[in-house]
């Protein structure tokens, strides 16, 4: 379940006013030079004039805070991804409905990697990132499937189906079901392991809190160039609480994006990515460096698409 809320009214220099209007409005009413001396507050009511009218509350709705697995996105967005070895993504459009990627990982620290994802994306669009119905696979070179299906059953309910294999043996599988609210949205999620329902509003800063803990994220975006993003985690099973800073910076002219993190494990990190116009190439750097652990890992990486 997530909740947030705002509020809002008179500051403290608007009822000032008003009481300062009131205390003017007595003293003019006593009148004379046989009234009794004012005291500071009516003295400042004369001065300051009467309080001007307040604005009525607004009463338009707060709006459906969209789906359930959006509510951190763009929070997350604001972090740099982990980065270590040499990876190369190639991305090719086959048509408007279709699309394939392939991923190549040359690890430090693991085994390398392939991947193979594939997309495909319906004709009923809803908004700038949502599409239905839409099926997403990925496999590896161990014959490791992620496979999603989502589709819109009726215009405030839609479903996603997850499963996953390891090394072609079946895994789990999760079970999603939203409702999408004038101004609420709620979702119902059934899988091995076992998870609960959960019901979400956003405004800015959107919580979480579930069996088993709490997570919280504020995402805020200064300007055109300056994103910010804080996220705080609770696992009461793992007794375990964390906090991370993650900001970003975008530089169009230079056709740049750098990610920075400060997180509570004592970890620095930043990621930078630079666009190679005309060609679709984008180069991507990136160093983390774990104080407490005495731990250094960088990479980069190469996109084509």
């Amino acid at each position: 379940m997530a909740a947030a809320a705002a509020s809002g009214g008179c500051g403290p220099g608007e009822a000032a006013s008003g009481a300062c209007a009131r205390d003017g409005g007595a003293r003019r009413g006593r009148g004379g030079a046989g009234g009794r001396r004012a005291g500071p507050g009516q003295a400042m009511g004369n001065v300051l004039g009467p309080a001007a009218p307040r604005a009525p509350r607004r009463g338009e709705p707060l709006g459906s805070p969209g789906s359930f697995d959006e509510l951190h996105r763009q929070c997350k967005e604001v972090f740099p991804q982990q980065m270590e070895g040499v990876k190369l993504i190639v991305t090719k459009t086959l048509s408007s409905h279709f699309q394939v990627t392939h991923t190549v990982h040359m690890s430090t620290l693991g085994p390398s990697s392939y991947h193979f994802n594939a997309t495909f994306v319906g004709d009923r669009q809803l908004g700038p990132t949502e599409a239905f119905p839409t099926l997403v696979g990925d496999m590896d070179n161990s014959s490791s499937l992620n496979a999603q299906v989502l589709h819109l059953v009726a215009e405030r309910i839609r479903t996603k189906a997850v499963f996953q294999t390891h090394q072609a043996k079946f895994v789990t599988w999760q079970f999603d079901g939203e409702y999408r609210g004038d101004d609420c949205t709620a979702t119902l999620t059934l899988g091995n392991p076992d998870l609960l329902g959960e019901s979400a509003l956003k405004w800015v800063a959107t919580l979480n809190v579930g069996y088993g803990g709490a997570h919280a994220s504020y995402y805020h975006r200064a300007n055109e160039q300056v994103q910010v993003g804080v996220e705080l985690e609770a696992n009461t099973r793992l007794q375990d609480t964390t906090f991370a800073f993650g900001y970003q910076l975008n530089l169009p002219q230079a056709n740049m994006v750098f990610r920075g993190l400060l997180d509570s494990n004592w970890s620095v990190g930043g990621v930078l990515e630079k666009k190679l116009p005309p060609l679709p190439v984008t180069l991507a750097l990136g160093a983390f460096l774990n104080h407490w652990k005495n731990r250094f890992h960088c990479g980069f990486s190469v996109i084509v698409g």
